[in-house]
Parts: structure tokens; C-alpha cells; sequence
């Protein structure tokens, strides 16, 4: 989204880049764009490392996680007069910082150049290293209850699992929100067989990367290993794990051409 510059706000503009999984090749021209033209690059320190040299020898403003409104104040006031880049991981409208950003432009009634430049969510990346789980509709909840109240995942978990197609659940768990992951498995065994597909990417395109592929009643019996930088992506009805003899090559939810078509 981009907004036209009034004659009054000057040179500055703000940026809110979408930075992708974490690896440099996977964010978009635009996004490196976007950074390169920034004189200030605004962020949440685990992310502006992953940015490395196309942070050098700019202004940098950092944070920690919990912080995101101080942050987001930071960016448009140092936007009214220079060049900004916001950075969020992954997608920055999806569970990342363009809402919060817009929302205090909006409360201020501040007329800001501002342009949200999108990134690939963590959904997409994930999916991408598994196969093709998410090849039709899906839905993705977060399990993180900072913002929203458990008792609204757990509706919004019921009803997705009903419609038995393939859900992500992005913070699945965390030092603090041990059992989270845990509670949304058993709502999910309710309305899937114990051998759905799962998989779980760690670390998604970064140098200690893992991913596994199991079934919905292995990940209940032992979820141990998913932390809050894993994505998590639950097969629908119709998702299979795909194998070459013994050889488990990945997870494929058909879009329907095996249908019409043959193949």
C-alpha cells in the first residue's frame, strides 16, 4: 500500500518491510529496496540481525520483543523528515507490525508517506521447505494469547478444524505458554483421524534449520521440540504424506486435478 506524499510532510517516509523468514535471498527486491533507500532502519533486534550488510552504516534503532508500541511511535515520528524502514519479519501485515504502526498514524491523525512493502510469512516459507501442504484454502491462527484471549483461539480453532482443511498455528509454544500447542492438537483430534499429516519447520531458512513430518497423534505424544520460532502446519482431510518406498519426501494437500484430469 502506498500513500501519496502531501506538500507539507516534507522528504520524509516510512517504510514497513515485510523481511521474510530470516534468510536474505528470501526477501523480495522491493523490501531490499526499501531498506537501501532508508537512512534509519527501526526493528526488534532478532530481526535486524538477520538484515546484516544492508543494515551497514545506517542508523539503526533497536528493541526487545514486548515493545512494539514504543517502537512504532519511534518510526513515524523519526518518518516525519527522513527516510525509515520498519522491519518485521516475515509479512508485515500478517501478525507483524503494519497494524500497529498504521493504527498510531491514525490516532495521531498524521498525514505520513507511508508504504507497507510485503514479505513471505512464515505459512509460505514453511510450506515451501514441506511440499505443498497448503495447495488449496487453509487458515492460519496464532496461538499466542498476549493480544487475544485464549477463549477466542480456542472458537477460532474449533472452527477451523471443523472445515478439515490444512491449518498453520503460528507461536505454538513458549517458555511461558507451555501448553498451548498442546490444547489446540486435542481440539484438532477432535475433528481429524490420528494419522493427519503435520509438519514442522524450525528455524525456517536459517543456518540451524530443522523440519520433521509426522502424524497428528506423534506431535501429541511428544511436542517437546516445537518452540516459538516454529511454524506448524496441520493437514486437512485430504492432505497425505508424500513417499518414495520408505522414503518420506514431504506433504501434499491435492487441489482437486486428480478430479478432472488424468494424470
Amino acid at each position: 500500500m502506498a500513500m501519496s506524499q502531501s506538500p507539507s510532510q516534507g522528504n520524509g517516509k516510512l517504510y514497513i518491510v515485510g523481511t521474510g523468514p530470516g534468510n536474505l535471498e528470501q526477501m523480495t527486491a522491493r523490501a531490499v529496496a526499501a531498506i537501501e533507500d532508508s537512512d534509519v532502519v527501526v526493528g526488534n533486534k532478532f530481526y535486524l540481525d538477520m538484515l546484516g550488510p544492508l543494515i551497514d552504516g545506517k542508523e539503526v534503532v533497536e528493541s526487545s520483543m514486548g515493545r512494539e508500541v514504543e517502537r512504532a511511535k519511534r518510526a513515524v515520528e523519526l518518518a516525519r523528515d527522513r527516510k525509515v524502514s520498519m522491519a518485521s519479519g516475515g509479512d508485515a501485515g500478517v501478525y507483524g507490525m503494519a497494524s500497529i504502526v498504521l493504527e498510531i498514524i491514525e490516532s495521531g491523525g498524521e498525514d505520513v508517506n507511508v508504504e507497507v512493502v510485503p514479505g513471505v510469512t512464515a505459512a509460505s516459507s514453511a510450506a515451501s521447505l514441506l511440499g505443498s501442504p497448503l495447495s488449496s484454502d487453509f487458515m492460519v491462527i496464532s496461538l499466542s494469547d498476549l493480544l487475544t484471549t485464549w477463549a477466542e483461539i480456542e472458537e477460532r480453532l474449533e472452527a477451523a478444524f471443523t472445515l478439515g482443511i490444512p491449518v498453520v498455528l503460528y507461536n505454538p509454544r513458549s517458555r511461558r505458554r507451555k501448553n498451548n500447542l498442546a490444547k489446540a492438537l486435542a481440539i484438532a483430534s477432535k475433528h481429524l483421524p490420528a494419522t493427519t499429516p503435520i509438519g514442522v519447520v524450525k528455524n525456517c531458512y536459517r543456518p540451524d534449520e530443522q523440519k520433521k513430518i509426522l502424524t497428528l497423534k506423534e506431535l501429541r505424544e511428544d511436542h517437546s521440540f516445537v518452540d516459538m520460532h516454529s511454524t506448524v502446519v496441520v493437514g486437512g482431510r485430504t492432505t497425505r504424506i508424500w513417499k518414495v518406498g520408505d522414503d518420506v519426501k514431504g506433504i501434499i494437500t491435492p487441489r482437486g486435478y486428480g478430479r478432472k484430469y488424468v494424470y
